[in-house]
């Protein structure tokens, strides 16, 4: 099928993860650039009916918009690798590496790339440990300020930054709500970006490095998603041989976490001009607020077409057998 043919197109949305309603909202915005070229295009919830669904219709590519753990975890989309459907995005194994911030942490240490001085902290340590021993050990290891997060999820749910000693506990609490399993780490000062990677058939390419900053505080839920709270400038304000740096390091995280199609790395680029990873995202937000599509614009592209050509590239690979 020529790339400019119609495509009938399963929009992914929704789920049951504390980012269902972004994930509705990416979805809505995919299937809107996709309808405009002329696609066929079906929006689906991930139900029960969903497997049975994909057997009987045989759409020619899904397109996952499902964030958090219903879709970024790699349990879907090793459901959708067994259906033999293409399907957009990073596979399953690919994306359980990605979805654990410590072990991506570790892999893109290993390819070369910085990342902040960290310690990973089932909730089982304090009980056998004693908090106060732990938390102890944690300040006098860790220098101030740190941030305190989730091992796994996105959206910067359950995320805090740390500047005080007494602020600890309550930011662990605050983890823990949203997984049995906490990373802190030290917080770098500078520059915060997000790099789209996209990879349409000639290999992954960083897009304009889209610069962040808060209008208050830090990049919270709210700050992501709700318009007026961040500014964001694309392309970041960057140096040329800094952002030739932040895009390197974006691609050379993508590879070393056998990333797929599309993904977002989330950096901080300290007064050096280093660029230090800090996590990776194999659905990144999709949202009228969201930096990927900010991105695709400040590349001269359009987010549709961009969309479409991801779809066919997932079509191509499973044509080829590409992993």
């Amino acid at each position: 099928m020529a790339q400019n043919d119609a495509l009938d197109i399963v929009v992914l949305a929704g789920g049951i993860s504390h980012e269902r309603d972004v994930s509705l909202r990416s979805g809505r915005r995919v299937a809107d650039g996709l309808n405009a070229l002329g696609h066929r295009v079906t929006f689906r919830e991930p139900d029960g009916t969903l497997l049975s669904f994909l057997e009987s219709s045989r759409p020619d590519v899904v397109w996952p918009a499902l964030h958090g753990a219903s879709g970024e975890d790699g349990a879907l989309r090793g459901l959708l690798e067994l259906t033999g459907v293409p399907f957009v995005g990073s596979r399953a194994d690919a994306s359980r590496l990605a979805w654990s911030k410590p072990t991506a942490k570790t892999l893109v240490a290993r390819a070369g790339v910085s990342t902040p001085a960290s310690v990973t902290l089932p909730q089982d340590t304090f009980r056998e440990l004693g908090a106060g021993s732990v938390l102890a050990t944690v300040l006098g290891g860790l220098e101030l300020p740190l941030v305190v997060k989730p091992a796994q999820g996105g959206s910067a749910q359950g995320v805090t930054i740390v500047t005080g000693t007494e602020e600890l506990p309550r930011a662990m609490v605050d983890a823990y709500t949203y997984g049995d399993v906490a990373l802190i780490e030290r917080k770098v000062e500078g520059v915060e970006v997000a790099v789209a990677v996209v990879d349409t058939g000639e290999g992954p390419e960083a897009l304009p490095a889209v610069e962040i900053e808060p209008v208050e505080g830090a990049y919270t839920f709210d700050a992501r998603y709700n318009a007026g709270e961040t500014r964001f400038y694309a392309p970041a304000r960057l140096e040329a041989d800094v952002s030739e740096a932040v895009a390197s390091a974006a691609v050379t995280a993508h590879r070393a976490l056998g990333l797929r199609h599309l993904s977002r790395i989330d950096l901080i680029v300290d007064a050096a001009g280093t660029p230090w990873f800090l996590e990776a995202n194999v659905l990144p937000g999709l949202t009228e607020t969201s930096i990927m599509p900010q991105a695709i614009v400040a590349a001269g592209r359009e987010t549709g077409e961009v969309y479409a050509a991801l779809a066919a590239q997932a079509i191509a690979d499973a044509r080829t057998g590409v992993l």
